[in-house]
């Protein structure tokens, strides 16, 4: 009874259009005055949580993506891969993903990369005609990249509530992403094949010397994720230490090199970086009470009671978990969604015999799916308006993109654990 009207709650507030804390803090002031909870005594526990280091991560990585939007770092990103793929009808398309990939894994979050991609690629889009709303819904669907190429915040956020490794949870996330950007792909030159007004990027003099000037000059964008990931999985950083060079970076990158920042935009972009860290810090704060009040009242248990109760075959149990991770996702962004779901569902996918570090590639895909999956659909939103196009036009490409792209991709991560371990298992061992 607790659970479903916690859930009652979370779900009315949200389509009510609460911000996600106040949602939270309503299913708070539910357990405390109506279910005999005693708060009070989650709420120093809840301090005492977030003083990790492990989370300055977040701001730090949210503060190097707000000045790689404003550094136009982006732009020699698309320029290689547009001279890559953009020769061949929907290569230009291809090369979207692409940049979203490379990006994202700089950056590690999706609003971010669809905002900068978005920005930069979607009038080379248009100027070529592709269909508007085919463009937005590829880089919708591609923004999400940022939650599975490592760094990925989430999974910094997966690791530390969970008490994982948190560069297992990144390598775990690797082979899934990398499938998603071939499926994304393909699904790309598959539509884009019967659409004879779509034009190509022209033909280079000399393309050899056109690859290797555009190559130097993306250069320094392109070392980002190398310095980035290869100190991460070198032992030579820590997740934090790498979001703080990741900084580091940024600026003179942005600054001297690439000449989009200024005093003025750097200004803008540690306001926006401090905004969103505020609102994310407060967020953590009360759904981790949340969280932690539900382990209290003992809810996995009767969750997982429940769902036992409707069937103990492991096959059913899990398609079920990914139908309620997907309607998270469609509900809340994706920070919210890792708080809720990980401490609630891992006993259970773990009572089912799933590794901890499989779940985090089936929370990173399911949060991304939902993400971009309607009638909610937060990025679908955000890609209508970067794109200047609406929502219906973006629909029918973006259920073809979930059914042929996500969905398969979804499935070999949960039902294969191959595909979540071997990396982890190589590089670290068992």
């Amino acid at each position: 009874m607790v659970l479903l009207a916690v859930f009652l709650i979370l779900c009315i507030g949200l389509i009510i259009g609460l911000p996600v804390p106040f949602a939270f803090g309503a299913a708070l002031i539910y357990l405390g005055y109506f279910a005999d909870t005693d708060v009070s005594t989650f709420l120093s526990g809840g301090h005492w949580r977030m003083n990790s280091i492990v989370l300055l991560a977040i701001p730090l990585f949210i503060l190097a993506g707000s000045i790689m939007n404003r550094g136009r770092i982006a732009e020699p990103l698309v320029d290689v891969a547009a001279l890559l793929f953009g020769r061949i009808k929907g290569g230009l398309s291809a090369s979207a993903v692409f940049a979203s990939a490379v990006f994202g894994s700089i950056s590690g979050s999706a609003a971010t990369t669809l905002t900068c991609i978005g920005g930069v690629m979607l009038p080379r889009l248009e100027k070529a005609n592709y269909p508007k709303g085919f463009s937005a819904a590829l880089i919708s669907n591609a923004a999400p990249l940022g939650l599975l190429i490592p760094p990925s915040s989430i999974q910094i956020i997966y690791a530390w509530i969970t008490r994982q490794s948190v560069l297992k949870c990144f390598l775990a996330t690797v082979v899934p992403g990398l499938i998603l950007i071939c499926l994304l792909i393909v699904v790309n030159f598959v539509m884009m094949h019967r659409q004879k007004r779509v034009e190509v990027e022209p033909e280079p003099e000399n393309f050899v010397r056109e690859v290797r000037k555009r190559a130097v000059y993306a250069s320094p964008a392109l070392l980002m994720p190398v310095i980035i990931l290869g100190g991460i999985y070198g032992g030579i950083m820590t997740p934090t230490e790498s979001a703080g060079i990741a900084v580091l970076c940024a600026l003179p990158i942005g600054f001297l090199i690439y000449r989009g920042l200024t005093w003025k935009s750097f200004k803008d972009a540690v306001i926006e970086a401090s905004i969103t860290t505020g609102a994310v810090m407060v967020m953590f704060f009360m759904v981790m009470i949340v969280s932690r009040l539900l382990v209290f009242e003992d809810i996995p248990r009767l969750a997982q009671e429940f769902v036992y109760s409707i069937s103990e075959n492991p096959v059913v149990i899990l398609l079920m978990i990914n139908v309620l991770l997907v309607a998270i996702g469609m509900l809340m962004d994706d920070v919210s969604g890792v708080l809720l779901s990980a401490p609630l569902l891992l006993p259970m996918v773990q009572e089912i015999g799933i590794d901890p570090i499989q779940f985090a590639a089936i929370i990173g895909v399911n949060l991304g799916m939902g993400n971009i999956t309607p009638p909610t659909a937060p990025l679908l939103y955000l890609g209508a308006r970067v794109g200047s196009t609406s929502v219906n036009s973006m629909l029918k490409p973006t259920m073809i993109m979930i059914l042929f792209a996500w969905v398969p991709t979804l499935l070999l991560v949960t039902f294969v654990p191959s595909l979540s371990l071997w990396l982890p298992e190589f590089v670290l061992g068992r």
